[in-house]
């Protein structure tokens, strides 16, 4: 029986990464793109994200009052959590003081002095949980941990947010390296195979077997 997370990688590479070009928000360009949100905010990819994020929190004894996050990437991984783990309150960071009401910038768990976990469901620069972690500072919070669900390793955003975090670590549940893997594994499981009739490999001239992606023989058809 498979974990849930490996079950989370595995709805990760279906549902949120994707290849092709794309412009980033850092302002860079990538050839692929991972939208967390279209597994945190699906109804089995909650849950298993819940389970996931409170079980490493568990094994690391962290033991947090609450978990918060930047919004918008971090509230369906704040509220799948804090409903998981039936224990754990949660917390919203705006990205600035709204002007009118309290004027506050923490919504929800509001406990000066309590130990919390900052999440986040990218991290490419890091800017956003940076932001986050200097929040819950200096409201008040003491930073027991920080987790993303998955870390883009090329951004080299893990330094500034290691720094932000300072004494506090920083883990991230997958790498993007290891979704985009998935991602092609699973792809190739679901290639149909299209037997040829009466051609030749087109590598090495050999009888192919297959005309997908192109006529190949056995041993050039990956």
């Amino acid at each position: 029986m498979d974990s849930p997370r490996q079950d989370l990688l595995r709805l990760l590479a279906c549902k949120s990464f994707r290849l092709g070009e794309f412009k980033l928000s850092s302002g860079g360009t990538s050839d692929y793109y991972i939208d967390c949100r279209t597994t945190t905010l699906d109804a089995k990819g909650s849950r298993l994200t819940g389970e996931v994020f409170s079980d490493e929190i568990r094994q690391r004894g962290w033991k947090p009052q609450a978990i918060g996050g930047l919004t918008l990437g971090a509230d369906p991984i704040v509220v799948a959590v804090s409903v998981v783990s039936g224990e754990l309150h949660g917390f919203l960071v705006r990205k600035a003081e709204k002007q009118h009401g309290t004027g506050q910038r923490i919504e929800g768990f509001r406990e000066k002095g309590a130990r919390v976990v900052i999440v986040d469901d990218v991290c490419t620069t890091g800017a956003s949980t940076v932001q986050a972690i200097e929040a819950a500072r200096e409201f008040g919070f003491e930073i027991a941990g920080v987790m993303c669900l998955v870390e883009r390793e090329e951004a080299k955003g893990r330094p500034s947010v290691e720094k932000a975090a300072a004494e506090a670590p920083f883990i991230s549940v997958f790498t993007a390296s290891e979704v985009r893997a998935q991602h092609i594994s699973q792809m190739d499981d679901t290639q149909p195979v299209i037997l040829a009739v009466a051609t030749k490999c087109e590598v090495c001239g050999r009888p192919a077997v297959t005309n997908v992606p192109g006529n190949r023989c056995a041993a050039h058809r990956a």
